[in-house]
């Protein structure tokens, strides 16, 4: 990287627009300015999961702040950068977490404890960056695998923050439904 971020401020965002890596100005209102800035939302957020969730959990934490690098830089060059294989990747860490828990039989309220509420944080994230990102691909017609990607990403966030309650020994709260009440 060498002094590539030698200086924090350039100035050259103050009349509201900002430079994409091919040299591009970008409005800061425009919709992948938006899709970029959720992207780097979640990755906050993964950082305080990861300062709250158990020790067994950092590596793969640590993998998808990583790979949510790659979706930003994806973005900011146009160029493909989430392949088959990470989405892939992201659906075997799905499937391991989820084989530990006991399958649901009711929807359950975020909670869990401290970081199982953080990640559930994440996950609410993740939809948001979904959403953008499908304006976004309406408009410039974006890498399926990228889509697929951060689809699967919410769904792991979930099961995460499951398993992550589950390693703790907090208890999920089942919601409930006044419809199921009713009848």
């Amino acid at each position: 990287m060498g002094n590539r971020l030698s200086k924090i401020y350039t100035r050259t965002g103050d009349a509201g627009d900002t430079g994409m890596a091919d040299g591009s100005r970008v409005a800061k209102d425009d919709l992948l300015v938006h899709a970029i800035g959720d992207v780097d939302e979640l990755n906050s957020q993964l950082a305080v999961v990861a300062c709250h969730a158990p020790e067994a959990f950092e590596k793969l934490v640590k993998s998808i702040q990583n790979d949510l690098f790659n979706v930003g830089a994806e973005l900011t060059m146009n160029e493909p950068l989430i392949k088959q294989e990470d989405v892939v990747a992201l659906e075997q860490s799905l499937d391991e977490l989820n084989d530990s828990l006991a399958p649901l039989k009711e929807f359950i309220l975020p909670g869990g404890g401290l970081a199982a509420s953080h990640c559930h944080v994440a996950r609410s994230i993740c939809r948001r960056v979904e959403r953008s990102l499908v304006c976004l691909n309406k408009k410039d017609n974006l890498n399926s695998n990228l889509m697929a990607y951060i689809n699967r990403l919410s769904d792991l966030l979930f099961v995460l923050a499951r398993a992550i309650s589950k390693q703790q020994g907090m208890d999920e709260t089942y919601w409930e439904s006044v419809i199921m009440n009713n009848e």
